[in-house]
């Protein structure tokens, strides 16, 4: 039965910040059990500090020296440092990144070498982060990198609201040159690869979203939309795509459109983030589409003001870890529904 069991790696992010609260908060559901094994990456310490700040005195675990000792209907721990580490909640520090780094790096190494099954991190500050060597924009490059992925999606999802973006984490001056049909065609055929794999959803409709204010307006407020967007979406539904668009943005997020699609292609991160957490803040998770892993995460920072003070809520993380179980179970299901039945039984001879 235990081998039934998804190993759920988690990272704690910024010890100063929220992250072990709400992953506390979110072990305290023992419906969680019935299908994972829960690993946090960081140590015994920190989790003890976070358990008391946080009111959360019923809260218990076991430490493990890895994860193939982790036990199911456990919190398991593993000591990524033994040292004392100063925690000084809500506040911005190198800390924050030295630790949230160790976490992150004991965690992946394990997902790479098959010890544990999924991802779920908690969130990082990008400062503090840099501060301590990271040379990445953040988790989802970090993870790209770790990868060898060509290429990801960030994709935020809240039930069956589902929000991707072409462009990332990149400065606004910056996104109009990087809007090509390459770059919107690649991030359209992740997204519907996503759906069908992920989400198991045979058949995915597509909302596209233009550039410009008023999706350009017919070229009157500019032509990104019909020289690069529209001929993109052209193409794949005339690969029998059910592709969508361009659409104004504003419209869009304010009407029932966001309803009545399976994913929604936004061209910048803003542009799709606002519309989305406008919908669902708090409860949305943020997954990294086209690895070969899984990984997930809350859509909301490290909350530095809510540190220590037991008002975090962890409807987000929760959210996450059971998406990651749930995106894992059914790319196992998707393979066996595809999987070749001559390769099949070529492969028993």
């Amino acid at each position: 039965m235990a081998n039934d069991l998804i190993k759920v790696g988690i990272t704690i992010g910024d010890i100063n910040a929220i992250g072990l609260e709400v992953i506390i908060k979110t072990l305290a559901d023992p419906q969680i059990y019935k299908n994972s094994i829960p690993i946090i990456y960081g140590s015994s310490k920190s989790v003890s500090f976070h358990k008391k700040a946080a009111n959360q005195h019923e809260f218990n675990y076991l430490a493990v020296k890895n994860a193939e000792e982790a036990k199911p209907k456990k919190v398991n721990v593993i000591n990524c440092w033994t040292e004392e580490v100063n925690i000084v909640l809500g506040e911005k520090n190198a800390n924050g990144g030295k630790y949230a780094i160790l976490s992150l790096d004991a965690a992946m190494a394990d997902l790479k070498e098959g010890k544990i099954d999924v991802l779920v991190t908690a969130p990082i500050n990008k400062d503090c982060v840099k501060e301590a060597g990271f040379k990445f924009a953040g988790h989802t490059e970090y993870l790209a990198d770790a990868d060898e992925a060509e290429d990801v999606l960030m994709f935020m999802i809240a039930d069956d609201l589902r929000v991707g973006v072409v462009t990332g984490h990149v400065p606004l001056k910056d996104v109009a040159s990087l809007i090509t049909p390459e770059a919107v065609e690649k991030k359209l055929r992740m997204m519907i690869k996503s759906l069908k794999e992920d989400f198991l959803i045979p058949k995915p409709r597509v909302a596209v979203l233009g550039l410009n204010p008023h999706a350009g307006d017919r070229g009157t407020i500019g032509s990104e939309e019909m020289d690069i967007i529209n001929p993109v979406i052209t193409k794949l539904r005339d690969e029998g795509e059910l592709i969508y668009g361009s659409y104004s943005a504003d419209g869009f997020f304010g009407s029932s459109n966001v309803k009545i699609f399976d994913g929604i292609l936004s061209m910048y991160h803003d542009q799709g983030l606002t519309g989305f957490k406008s919908i669902s803040f708090d409860e949305g998770v943020n997954f990294t589409a086209g690895l070969s892993i899984v990984r997930t995460s809350p859509d909301h920072g490290t909350a530095y003001d809510l540190a220590g003070k037991d008002k975090a809520s962890p409807r987000s993380f929760r959210n996450a870890y059971y998406l990651a179980c749930d995106v894992y179970k059914r790319r196992k299901q998707y393979a066996l529904l595809h999987e070749n039945p001559l390769q099949k039984q070529s492969t028993k001879k």
